[in-house]
């Protein structure tokens, strides 16, 4: 399957594109590849596109005064990356974007999204459901970080990301749900021996 065609099979998720809805998007798409450890966003710089993953891992972080790292988001195949405050309002952005593994994503620059919004209402439908499902992931999040434990983040980690359990390092995933590398350890074995 073609990087298009992935993208264009993805959509059928949500509301399937017609023929020159599939051009018109095509068109506007740039492919790139980006190398492990190799940044799509730093914080200070402005989100210009929405990035589509084919392949790989994205993670997005914050890293706040002291140095340290806080993931708030894994993006992998069939999935969306973006600073949505950065790319919608073009201001510099407080996070990174930054690739966990070698990962190959198609782009749409902001003005190009916009042109397509206003021309074609099935994307346009198609990105509403995209973004109310990241608010609706995030919104999650943030509940799961004051009311749960660390077991319990660390289950709904696995729920919500069940194909990267073993393709992230645990400093990642610790990260992620808030407890250093060492506890995450502990968890995983207790995770195991009850399983």
């Amino acid at each position: 399957m073609g990087l298009i065609e992935q993208l264009t099979t993805y959509f059928k998720n949500y509301f399937a594109l017609s023929p020159a809805e599939e051009e018109a998007f095509a068109i506007r798409l740039t492919q790139k590849r980006v190398k492990r450890r190799q940044f799509l966003l730093q914080q200070g710089d402005v989100c210009r596109h929405f990035s589509f993953v084919v392949s790989g891992c994205l993670k997005m972080y914050a890293v706040d005064k002291n140095g340290k790292e806080h993931n708030i988001q894994f993006i992998a195949e069939n999935d969306w990356a973006t600073d949505l405050s950065s790319f919608y309002d073009e201001k510099p952005s407080l996070l990174y974007i930054e690739a966990v593994e070698p990962t190959e994503v198609l782009q749409i620059k902001h003005q190009d999204l916009l042109y397509l919004y206003s021309n074609h209402h099935t994307i346009d439908h198609n990105f509403r459901v995209i973004i109310e499902q990241k608010y609706i992931a995030l919104q999650n999040r943030v509940l799961q970080n004051i009311s749960l434990s660390a077991d319990e983040r660390y289950e709904a980690f696995l729920k919500q990301y069940p194909k990267l359990a073993n393709r992230l390092p645990n400093t990642q995933i610790a990260s992620y749900i808030g407890v250093t590398p060492e506890f995450l350890s502990t968890i995983r074995k207790k995770h195991t021996q009850q399983s």
